[in-house]
């Protein structure tokens, strides 16, 4: 079975992460103040790969943020030591999938936004 997994996160003083998964309905949210958009967004993707680590299914993570999905599909580099730390700790949980995607898609498109008010 494949499972989709929207995420997303969003910085500043009110800030936070979450995911949606859309074949359970089932919602994740966490207040976090005082993170950057970026890190909200490695944030969400962490959480969801946590949820997920022990399944064999086939898990595809969509988020609209396309500096982190290039970034962790090394396709760009990461400059900023805080973010290189939170991609270690998602690389790390990625390599325990047998398959995985982490996949871009438009805001507009991004459920998890759409749950989390962004």
């Amino acid at each position: 079975m494949e499972i989709n997994i929207y995420v997303d996160g969003s910085g500043g003083t009110n800030s936070g992460y979450g995911y949606f998964i859309k074949e359970t309905g089932e919602s994740f949210y966490e207040k976090k103040p005082d993170l950057t958009n970026n890190q909200a967004e490695y944030l969400a993707i962490i959480s969801a790969l946590n949820k997920y680590v022990d399944s064999d299914e086939e898990i595809i993570i969509h988020s609209d943020s396309k500096n982190t999905v290039n970034q962790l599909n090394h396709e760009f580099a990461i400059n900023n030591e805080e973010l290189r730390n939170l991609a270690r700790e998602a690389w790390e949980l990625m390599g325990k999938f047998s398959n995985l995607s982490i996949v871009w898609i438009p805001r507009k498109e991004n459920l998890a936004g759409k749950m989390l008010g962004s």
